[in-house]
Formats: C-alpha cells, sequence, structure tokens
C-alpha cells in the first residue's frame, strides 16, 4: 500500500461510503478505542486481513445499552463478525482485586469508565447473534482465549463453561490468531461447510457429538463431573497446562451439557523471522480520528514502543502469557525491529526517545532450544523453573546486537525496556550465567533505564515463591548487589524497585510478615504489592478455587476472606 493511499480502517457508514464500497466482508467489533498500532490486537487482525484483500471495518467501543444502532450501523458483513473484549480481559480492566469498581479505562478517551460492558465478548456476540442470527459470529483476543475451556471465574465466584456457550459464537480463535483468522476468512470466502472449517487448526467449537479429526485426542473430564469435584478441575487443568506447553499438543475436546467443545491443536510454531509482516502492515500508529485528539492513556504509553517478540517460557504461575501466546517464543528479525524504529524515529511527534524496546518478556529475544527435538519431546511448563534446561539457548547477545544497531539510528537519543525481565535469565544467587548475561544488566541498567529499574521478585519466602514458579529469593539478593556496583561505577543516581504479590495461593500473614522484614529491602523505594487476582487459566486461580496445586496436586493454603487478603498487602505498607 503506497504512503498516500495509506487510511485508517473505517468506522462509521460516511467512512464506507467515502471509500466507495458496495458490500464489507469482515466487521470487527472492540471493547477498545480503535488505535491503529502493531500493539492492539483489532489493528493488527484488521490490517492483516486487509493485506489478504478483504474489505475490513471496525466499530470500536459500540454502546449496547441504547437501541443497538452501534451493531447497525454498518449492516451485515460478507463472510462474519469478528468480536474482542480489547487488550484487556474487560472484567480486570473493571474491576480491583477487591471487585471494587475501577474509576477510569486507559483504553478509552480520556480515559473514561464504563464504556464497555462486563464480559464484553459475550455481551457482544449475543447482540449480534439476535440481529443477524445467519451471519457467523468469531470470538477472540484474551478475554475469549483464556476462557476457551471450563474455569473458574472470581467476580461470580463460581465454575464457568467455556464461552461458547454464553457467547453462541460459532468459532473462537485462541492465542495469536494472525494464521486461523487468515484460513477462517477464506474457508468462508470460499463457501467451505463447516465441517472442512472445523478442521483449520487454532480454533475451538461445540459439536452435538465428539468428532475426532485428529489421531492425538484427548478428552476431559467433562463440565458436570468437575462443578461435583474440584479436584478434577486441578486434574482437567493439569493435562490443558501440559498440552498447551507441547510442541505438538493434543486435539482436547471437553463434554459439557449432552455437547462438546473442542479445541483445535495450533499451527506448528513460526520460523524466527516469520512474524515480521504482521508487524510491517501499513499501520498509521495513531489513535483514529473518530476522537477528535482527546487523550487515550493506553496510546500514550505504548505510542512509541516496540515489539520485539511473542510468547514466554516462564510460566509463572499467575501469569496467563503462555496460555494466550504460548511457551515458544517467536523473534522477529533484527532488520524488522530497526525497520519499525527507522519508521518511528521519522515521525513529525517523535522526541527521540523509545518508551520499550521489549516483549513479554524483554529479555528473551531470540532465545529457544538448541536441539528442537529435545523439545519436541519436553513437557516442561518453563524452561527456567525450578533450573534451567540445558537445552536453552540463554545467550543475550542477539538482543546486544540489536540494541547496539537501533542505538545508531539518527533520531532516538535513547531506547527504555519497559517491559518485565526475568533475571534468572542471566544470573543465579552465586552470580552470572555467562559473560552475555553480565553485559546485558550493565547495559540495561546505563542505557534502557530511566533511572528506576522495575523488577519482581514477587515474594521472598521460598515455599511462597515455589507457589507461584519463581526463582528464589537470593537471586534477588545478587541482583541488588550487582545493580548497586554498577551505578555506583557509572555515577548514576538509579533506584532498583521491586515488585510484589500478597493474598497469592500459599502465601500467609506469617509470610508477609516476614518479607516486609527482610532485611535485603531495607533503604529501597518499595511502592507496590499487587494483591493476587484470580484470572481464567492460570495455575494459580486454579489453586484458589480447588486449594490444591495442580502441580503438585497436593492441598494449598487460600486466603479467601476480603479482609484478610486486605491486611496482607496493608502490612507491607505499613511496615516500610
Amino acid at each position: 500500500m503506497s504512503e498516500e493511499k495509506r487510511e485508517f480502517l473505517p468506522t462509521s457508514k460516511k467512512e464506507i461510503d467515502k471509500l466507495g464500497w458496495d458490500y464489507i466482508d469482515v466487521i470487527l467489533f472492540t471493547g477498545d478505542a480503535y488505535i491503529d498500532h502493531p500493539s492492539f490486537g483489532t489493528a493488527v487482525i484488521g490490517r492483516y486481513l486487509e493485506s489478504l484483500g478483504y474489505r475490513v471495518a471496525i466499530v470500536p467501543q459500540p454502546n449496547w445499552r441504547d437501541d443497538l444502532r452501534d451493531f447497525k450501523k454498518l449492516g451485515k458483513p460478507r463472510l462474519f463478525f469478528g468480536v474482542n473484549a480489547g487488550v484487556m480481559d474487560s472484567m480486570v480492566n473493571h474491576y480491583t482485586a477487591a471487585k471494587r469498581l475501577r474509576s477510569n479505562d486507559a483504553y478509552t478517551p480520556e480515559g473514561k469508565a464504563g464504556q464497555r460492558p462486563d464480559y464484553a465478548v459475550t455481551v457482544y456476540s449475543n447482540i449480534l447473534k439476535e440481529l443477524y442470527p445467519d451471519i457467523p459470529v468469531v470470538i477472540g483476543g484474551v478475554e475469549a482465549s483464556l476462557r476457551r475451556l471450563s474455569h473458574y471465574d472470581y467476580w461470580q465466584d463460581k465454575l464457568a463453561k467455556s464461552i461458547l456457550f454464553d457467547s453462541r459464537a460459532d468459532y473462537l480463535i485462541y492465542g495469536m490468531g494472525e494464521r486461523a483468522i487468515r484460513d477462517l476468512a477464506l474457508s468462508l470466502s470460499r463457501g467451505e461447510s463447516r465441517e472442512e472449517i472445523i478442521k483449520i487448526p487454532q480454533i475451538c467449537y461445540i459439536s452435538d457429538s465428539p468428532i475426532t479429526l485428529n489421531k492425538n485426542t484427548i478428552t476431559l473430564k467433562s463440565f458436570e463431573e468437575i462443578q461435583k469435584s474440584r479436584v478434577l478441575l486441578a486434574e482437567n487443568f493439569r493435562i490443558i497446562e501440559r498440552e498447551s506447553n507441547s510442541y505438538y499438543p493434543a486435539h482436547l475436546i471437553e463434554p459439557c451439557l449432552g455437547k462438546f467443545v473442542h479445541v483445535n491443536p495450533p499451527f506448528d510454531l513460526p520460523a524466527d523471522g516469520e512474524i515480521d509482516a504482521y508487524y510491517e502492515l501499513p499501520y498509521l500508529r495513531e489513535p483514529h480520528p473518530r476522537y477528535k485528539n482527546k487523550h487515550i492513556p493506553a496510546f500514550e504509553m505504548i505510542k512509541f514502543s516496540v515489539n520485539t517478540h511473542r510468547g514466554c517460557f516462564g510460566s509463572c504461575s499467575f501469569c496467563t502469557i503462555s496460555a494466550h501466546q504460548g511457551k515458544f517464543v517467536h523473534s522477529r528479525s533484527q532488520e524488522s525491529v530497526i525497520k519499525e524504529l527507522r519508521q518511528i524515529a521519522s515521525m513529525e511527534s517523535f522526541k527521540g526517545y523509545i518508551s520499550d524496546l521489549g516483549g513479554p518478556t524483554a529479555n528473551m529475544y531470540m532465545m529457544k532450544g538448541r536441539d528442537l527435538q529435545m523439545c519436541i519431546k519436553c513437557k516442561r511448563d518453563s524452561c527456567i523453573y525450578p533450573a534451567m534446561c540445558k537445552n536453552l539457548n540463554h545467550s543475550h547477545k542477539p538482543l546486544l546486537d540489536l540494541y547496539s544497531v537501533a542505538a545508531g539510528i539518527k533520531g532516538i537519543k535513547k531506547s527504555f525496556v519497559s517491559s518485565g525481565i526475568r533475571y534468572d535469565l542471566f544470573l543465579d544467587d552465586k552470580g552470572y550465567l555467562d559473560k552475555s548475561g553480565k553485559n546485558y544488566l550493565k547495559e540495561l541498567i546505563v542505557n534502557h533505564t530511566s533511572g528506576r529499574l522495575k523488577v519482581a521478585p514477587e515474594h521472598t519466602e521460598e515455599d511462597v515463591l515455589k507457589a507461584m514458579g519463581k526463582p528464589n529469593f537470593s537471586s534477588f539478593v545478587f541482583l541488588k548487589s550487582e545493580f548497586e556496583r554498577i551505578i555506583k561505577n557509572e555515577e548514576k543516581n538509579y533506584q532498583l524497585i521491586p515488585y510484589f504479590i500478597s493474598s497469592h495461593p500459599g502465601c500467609t500473614m506469617d509470610h508477609m510478615r516476614r518479607l516486609a522484614a527482610n532485611p535485603a529491602l531495607r533503604n529501597m523505594q518499595l511502592e507496590q504489592v499487587q494483591d493476587f487476582t484470580p484470572t481464567p487459566m492460570t495455575r494459580s486461580s486454579v489453586a484458589f478455587y480447588t486449594g490444591v496445586d495442580p502441580k503438585t496436586m497436593k492441598k494449598i493454603f487460600i486466603e479467601r476472606d476480603p479482609q484478610k487478603k486486605k491486611n496482607q498487602k496493608t502490612h507491607f505498607f505499613n511496615n516500610f
């Protein structure tokens, strides 16, 4: 697409008419404002479908309370409606861990709250199925992806069915969905039957019978069975997590209400650089003009950021990244990242500072197994916990090379790393794992930190850290000593800011007391402890609901009392 023809994807009938379109192939509904930037999934899917020749329109933050005019204004698409809640799960977006309603929404103009419903995917999808029962509805994004099978819903405090039931959607695409949406759009444009469509990898659907399309198929315990036994939910989760972390996952089937939920295995892993194309689409990197330059907080945070890779093999118990993006890291080529940095540097509004050059875990760029055959056989959920896999190439050299080239781009004064890092990728309690790791920490602190290096040890106590899947706190102690040495040598007045979690499964008030009394935290700027929030499809959430750690299948302490949860969090601040 040439520079002079670059336009936003249309959001209104007026914009459609201006383009001269007499039909639309795909209409995407989203709970976020429409920002044409590769950090927003709706923009990525919309631009990717556009690159394949489809006509795509976007309806951002439709009003679901009135006469539903936002759902009617563009009419029917030729192929399907796509629905997502936005970058965040709508319930996490709306509520604190104490289930109190938040007063703002970073993904909405002026941060205004209340512009999307609770369970946005389900609400939007049901409206579309009522208005246009003959048009397929395809749901995706974080909210749908993490609810693809039965799960514990913290906000209703109950076991919930697959979102496919309540949303009445025809298909669900989980994870990073470009290839699945490509094949689904092609199948629908060809008029292929449902029997053909349900063969597409990385989609979920409901059937009346337990269709077996894959020799490697596992049938989970039914929804009815896990309703009666919480332990069976933990057993189901062990299977789900094992398969999601496998190189070649099984086809999963979950019986529910006399029907069967199917989760097709994902596509084979992309080669290094294969995802470049998704980031090189003609994004305008701005909010749609419909917002008339209103302040959108999330956009200001990511406007000049660049994503270097996808996936995370850390497998923290409370984190949803691996459940959505996968355990295996898919990296962009250095050339692709540099191309995007140069594009940003040429923007008139750019002042020389990249806000984040990173990914789900910033320092996993280009990391993978040395011997692919070992990865294929492996069933570990993490490549670094409880110990570093000997097959993992954890060299930071490719990332250091990327930083070096980025630093030489005209117009870029500094590239910050705001994404989280895993310090157990380059050190342990005894020292550095290799020379590249030692070089990386110094480079990170001196050239990519804005004065505050934020890291997440999450806790100090070993039994809680085990439940979280996090390294021993002694590794943080060594990191702290190295941080202090480096800033002293470089004459930098920087701070190391640790983040912690309270009320996580396994965490008692005594654990929080010991955390607050830990001598390694004295004279540090301690500003954040997050009360644990159980989100769907995480090991920690399953433990919270069942009282059983799915990793060990042993009972684990759970603090459910709201006041005692609050006490754990406030004790942290009262003692610093």
